[in-house]
């Protein structure tokens, strides 16, 4: 008996400062499929928040497709109904959702509550990582929780900054001091941040960042190495090597991460074993932080000073073509690129298969 491919529901794009980047992990994602193995319907997320759906594609998936994809007749609403065509008997729904969505509407567990409450297995974390792992300040406050060592921060809303700016300014520059960076709470890919040298700055950087979020952190500046380390799993995650990150600017700003070409990635991490070791141990304790299930990448500071290190931050859904760090690091570790698809679309059909069994009802 030849077994049925699993279809899969590929979601990209989406209402974020990160669409391109979804843009680049989706068509490489789809490139990689064993279309022996899966089939695949393509749903694309404009700018706007509009949903398109592809066709089923049984080949390769061509960066061209996605100029192809029509709205589903009818608009949003249709889309969404094929998109859970399950909830209505149909047969032709995927098996599983595989969110390929960086920033909001797609990252911080709005897309994740979505298929929560449609029923549908997906891939990666669950609404709460998503929703701790995007915002900077809650997912620091878990990491003090968990006793991570993390660098000074201040944390304020839009109303705290118009109310109280001068005080917020004072509390800062007596805190954290310069220069200090400037970021919007809810957002990845390096999108509004900012490096403040003095109060003018400072107060710029603050609104830019306004720009993307309603919340703010401000963070001290620290002389160090960039190190990032893959985890994978659910209920007993693994960590894979530590690599290095060697930025082409000052600091590992949007244009070094995705269109100069001239940042570097060290795979393993020049760092000596008890150090790795320790590090990897921390983002096993940075991903049961958050909740985590499915992916995660940990990325911390390795301080030149003093040699130790300090986390900065998880990214629940991080880049994945095949030349984002959070798969070489797999590859290096041992797990090729479709083998990691493989795995993660089994650690979502787990995580769904698991949460069917529970009890609903007060009996």
């Amino acid at each position: 008996m030849v077994e049925k491919n699993l279809t899969v529901g590929l979601v990209y794009g989406g209402k974020s400062g990160e669409h391109e980047v979804s843009l680049q992990t989706a068509f490489a994602v789809m490139n990689a499929f064993d279309f022996r193995k899966y089939n695949i319907i393509p749903f694309y997320i404009t700018k706007q928040g509009e949903w398109r759906k592809g066709e089923v594609l049984g080949a390769p998936f061509d960066a061209a497709e996605e100029l192809r994809l029509e709205s589903a007749s009818g608009g949003t609403k249709a889309a969404m109904d094929s998109l859970f065509a399950r909830l209505y008997g149909e047969s032709a729904g995927p098996d599983i959702m595989f969110p390929l969505l960086h920033g909001t509407f797609g990252e911080d567990g709005t897309i994740q509550g979505l298929f929560e409450m449609a029923d549908m297995p997906y891939v990666g974390a669950g609404v709460l990582a998503s929703a701790a792992g995007m915002d900077k300040g809650v997912m620091k406050k878990l990491f003090a929780q968990a006793g991570l060592p993390q660098v000074e921060y201040c944390y304020f809303h839009h109303a705290q900054w118009e109310s109280g700016r001068q005080g917020l300014v004072q509390e800062m520059e007596d805190k954290l001091g310069y220069p200090c960076f400037v970021k919007p709470a809810n957002l990845g890919s390096s999108v509004g941040i900012s490096k403040a040298r003095n109060r003018e700055e400072l107060e710029q950087a603050v609104e830019y960042a306004f720009r993307y979020d309603i919340k703010v952190i401000v963070e001290e500046f620290v002389d160090a190495r960039e190190i990032e380390v893959s985890v994978l799993g659910n209920e007993e995650p693994v960590a894979s090597v530590p690599g290095e990150i060697v930025s082409s600017a000052e600091y590992y700003d949007y244009a070094a991460k995705y269109t100069d070409g001239q940042s570097e990635m060290r795979i393993p991490a020049p760092i000596d074993e008890e150090m790795a070791d320790q590090i990897r141990e921390a983002a096993l304790q940075a991903f049961r932080a958050i909740e985590g299930c499915g992916i995660t990448r940990a990325d911390f500071f390795l301080r030149k000073s003093d040699g130790k290190f300090l986390i900065n931050e998880v990214n629940t859904m991080p880049g994945f073509t095949p030349y984002s760090m959070y798969p070489l690091l797999w590859r290096e570790t041992g797990l090729s690129y479709a083998e990691l698809l493989d795995r993660m679309i089994s650690l979502g059909l787990e995580r769904y298969e698991r949460r069917s069994r529970l009890n609903y009802e007060n009996s």
